[in-house]
């Protein structure tokens, strides 16, 4: 063999072993718009303030901080407020408390205190879960991942990003919308049905919460996924719920598509007028919801902007469906 037809054969290895394109989500997924339930555990105990014993701060005395995670009390793991009662000794004997901070573990050792009533507190306020609602993105119909919301889940005490442990999406009807003004934002108000999950959560990062759907997929059809550079300023519509559970499509008007910006990749304003009329704009608990352009899915509303709350920022689909199947 001369070295021509070796290098023949180098190359055309070296083609057939490049991926072009190579994506784990489908093509074409099943556009979301359900408002859902949404609530996620988080990993430990979260401690997000402090109270007086005997107007002591003991809490903050003995060195917690906000958004400090307990993980462990006098060496056990603890991932629920209950367990961490359980095993917190209710007398004057030390207690070690192990929490996560800044990504690294630390202990603190304390005391608890008796209050008026004669009974030992650890002067703090904690949580260990977070329940609320949003909007329902897609579903990849081949490896039934969905994504929902568009941003991250925060923690509104510590103002930063909530850290899970695990979660569930379940049903939510909407019953009434507190309508959006300049400078306030509005809120789709909802009950809930825990009794009804239709998916486990599984990530909570910067583009949206993800996860399994284990329900019956709903039965409709499935759109085509757009690519970021598919995206032009003009007509487009978001899918979303306000009023029960019926699932309805709104016209709004892309009006900027940033392609590089991580997360605000569209600017949009609503046009729609019973949107308008109804909601007064984008509110609270429609993050998630899917825009729709050219028959294609190409994002999620995700942000209001509040000093003019007819326009919001969306997530490239694409950016979603990445990290969902991650």
């Amino acid at each position: 063999m001369n070295l021509k037809n070796k290098l023949l054969i180098v190359f055309s290895f070296l083609l057939i072993c490049i991926p072009v394109n190579v994506f784990a989500y489908s093509s074409s997924v099943i556009p979301g718009g359900e408002t859902v339930g949404i609530e996620v555990a988080s990993k430990g105990v979260l401690v997000v303030g402090f109270y007086k014993v005997n107007d002591e701060m003991i809490g903050k005395e003995y060195g917690f901080e906000i958004g400090d995670s307990i993980i462990k009390v006098n060496g056990t793991v603890v991932s629920t407020i209950d367990e961490m009662i359980d095993n917190v000794k209710d007398d004057d004997s030390k207690n070690v408390f192990t929490v996560l901070r800044n990504n690294k573990e630390m202990e603190i050792d304390t005391v608890l205190k008796k209050n008026d009533e004669g009974v030992y507190k650890t002067g703090l306020y904690v949580k260990d879960s977070i329940t609320g609602i949003g909007t329902l993105t897609y579903i990849d119909p081949e490896s039934l991942v969905f994504g929902a919301l568009g941003h991250e889940i925060i923690e509104k005490t510590t103002a930063s990003k909530f850290e899970i442990k695990d979660g569930m999406i379940f049903d939510a009807s909407v019953v009434n919308i507190d309508k959006s003004s300049d400078n306030s934002a509005g809120e789709k108000n909802a009950t809930y049905n825990k009794g009804e999950v239709f998916g486990t959560i599984k990530e909570n990062e910067a583009s949206g919460v993800f996860g399994n759907y284990s329900d019956t997929l709903p039965k409709k059809d499935a759109l085509k996924v757009a690519r970021p550079s598919e995206v032009v300023e003009g007509d487009a519509s978001i899918r979303t719920v306000i009023e029960g559970d019926k699932v309805e499509d709104f016209k709004i008007k892309i009006i900027k598509v940033d392609l590089n910006n991580d997360t605000k990749n569209i600017l949009f304003e609503v046009n729609d007028s019973r949107l308008l009329e109804k909601a007064g704009g984008i509110v609270q608990g429609m993050s998630g919801s899917p825009i729709i352009q050219n028959n294609k899915i190409v994002g999620a509303v995700t942000h209001v902007i509040v000093n003019d709350v007819t326009k919001g920022y969306g997530i490239f689909i694409t950016t979603m469906l990445e990290e969902g199947e991650n």
